[in-house]
């Protein structure tokens, strides 16, 4: 339950991003990486649906794929791009803690299986004391394994967590030296192959806790609504294709299989460990619930206890992230992450 010190309701007490110092425009460029819930990108760009709602509101916005995804952030933390993919984590830790203004435009999914924490040879987290986890150090990861130690009455102090890059965990795992991984799809698929491998906790005992979304630059968004507009308008018109068992969203669907590497069977297996909305009606709702709240909560205390805050944040607090109905969450005063879900309730709405 959140306590009165960190959950503020404080319509009066907001500060409201300085729009006065963003300019008008007409250009922006939107950066992308490889993953299931990011992937539809892809396909908004190339056939043409981004082109067409860039043109309803005479800008044009430039999608392009970075191929590091921890990369993508930091250079639209830079300010070389408008807007970004990342997860909530993220989203906290790199722009907003570095002082980039920054608003969740899209909430396109959360986890919902796509992230897990496997053992070899057991079925029982807590025989994980004194043991060794193989993962990828202050990611979603990371936090997936405190979430899984903390259900069983254990800390990271039980166990010894080694720094592994993504592109590495399945091979470690494959090693008799490596017993434990955490991991997101599609290696997690990969991890799950190995003999005497077992699935102990993933990312569908914390629902909503690693959100993927789409984020823009607050001051740059407040300039430019056209933005937003377009950017959520081609969004979920692929959503209400990309959802169905019309031949058209099987297409879509083999599409973006083929282009992550995989097929569309492969692709709509990672889809299924994801909760997508895929009505923008959905995704204001979740966004607007005391869950979201919950867990951005935990989310953010994780991110301090472990320094991803920055060397000056004295508190988890140090960062105010905002959600719909006046809820803040830190300091009221540096609201540096916002979930503001006006552009989504204007899709749900049939208004851009």
């Amino acid at each position: 339950m959140l306590t009165g010190s960190l959950l503020t309701i404080a319509a009066s007490t907001m500060i409201l991003p300085a729009a006065a110092t963003a300019e008008e425009r007409d250009s922006f460029r939107l950066a992308w990486s490889i993953y299931a819930g990011w992937m539809p990108w892809q396909y908004i760009d190339e056939s043409g649906i981004m082109e067409k709602w860039a043109d309803k509101y005479d800008i044009d916005v430039e999608i392009v794929q970075i191929n590091d995804y921890i990369e993508s952030i930091n250079q639209y933390t830079a300010g070389q791009f408008d807007g970004v993919v990342a997860t909530s984590m993220d989203a906290l830790s790199i722009p907003a803690a570095g002082g980039v203004d920054t608003t969740a435009l899209i909430v396109g999914d959360y986890s919902n299986g796509n992230d897990g924490l496997v053992m070899k040879d057991s079925d029982d987290i807590a025989d994980l004391k004194g043991q060794s986890i193989n993962l990828v150090e202050l990611s979603v990861s990371h936090y997936l394994l405190a979430q899984a130690l903390d259900s069983v009455g254990l800390s990271e102090r039980d166990v010894t967590v080694v720094n592994t890059g993504d592109a590495d965990i399945v091979a470690a795992f494959n090693t008799d030296g490596v017993r434990n991984v955490a991991a997101w799809n599609p290696q997690l698929t990969d991890v799950m192959s190995v003999p005497g491998a077992n699935l102990v906790f993933d990312s569908s005992h914390i629902p909503g806790h690693i959100k993927d979304l789409t984020i823009v630059n607050t001051e740059t968004l407040a300039a430019n609504p056209a933005l937003g507009k377009a950017l959520t308008g081609a969004w979920f018109e692929l959503m209400a294709i990309m959802g169905t068992d019309t031949e058209e969203g099987a297409e879509i669907r083999a599409f973006l299989g083929e282009a992550s590497g995989t097929d569309q069977a492969g692709y709509e297996m990672q889809l299924d460990g994801m909760k997508m909305f895929w009505e923008p009606a959905d995704a204001v709702s979740f966004i607007s619930s005391k869950e979201a709240v919950t867990a951005m909560e935990d989310v953010r205390q994780f991110s301090f206890e472990r320094g991803l805050l920055g060397d000056g944040a004295p508190s988890a607090d140090f960062v105010g992230i905002s959600f719909p109905g006046d809820v803040i969450l830190g300091d009221s005063a540096n609201i540096k992450l916002r979930f503001d879900p006006s552009y989504m309730q204007m899709a749900a709405d049939g208004e851009l």
